[in-house]
């Protein structure tokens, strides 16, 4: 990311903990959960490693063809996944966004790393909008959310809705964050 180094340190370590705390998640007796936060965890580590400051790393042009592959075959899964559940559309929409941000920073000058403005402005609205509307609507969700698995307290870390929406609604906001500059 261009612009100051504290606000890129600070995304990095949002969306790193988001994709550790996902791996933790993928340890649920739920199976649907397990699946899910694989992905998730993807997208958290995903979403740091595209938030490191340009001013430490530069990576090489090969690094945003391999992303935009990455989560466009993330985003088939969540398309294939969406079958069973609405709530993999979301998933969709957001490897959707990392596909769009590869594509924007390979065809930035130099294939700098951060966001340049060689976004579609019609499209980075909408993705946008739609983060906007995922962080509102989650946030209101997580007031307050009582977690039961089979008419008793859930006791592991993997199967409480609330952490579950938590960590989605961080990824949403470091998304809003990367696309903001785009």
């Amino acid at each position: 990311m261009h612009g100051p180094a504290s606000p890129g340190w600070l995304l990095v370590a949002l969306c790193a903990a988001t994709g550790a705390y996902c791996l933790l998640r993928m340890h649920s007796s739920v199976e649907e959960q397990r699946r899910a936060a694989g992905g998730e965890a993807l997208m958290g580590f995903g979403m740091a490693a595209m938030a490191v400051p340009a001013a430490v790393f530069t990576p090489p042009a090969w690094v945003w063809p391999a992303y935009a592959v990455v989560f466009g075959a993330a985003g088939l899964r969540a398309l294939w996944a969406a079958r069973s559940g609405r709530h993999h559309l979301h998933h969709l929409v957001g490897a959707a966004a990392m596909v769009y941000m590869a594509v924007v920073m390979a065809g930035s000058p130099a294939h700098a790393h951060g966001h340049g403005t060689s976004g579609t402005p019609v499209l980075t609205g909408a993705l946008l909008l739609y983060f906007t509307g995922y962080v509102l609507l989650t946030g209101v969700r997580l007031i307050p959310v009582v977690a039961v698995a089979d008419g008793r307290a859930a006791a592991g870390w993997g199967d409480r809705p609330e952490l579950a929406r938590a960590c989605r609604l961080s990824m949403a906001m470091g998304m809003l964050a990367m696309l903001l500059p785009l």
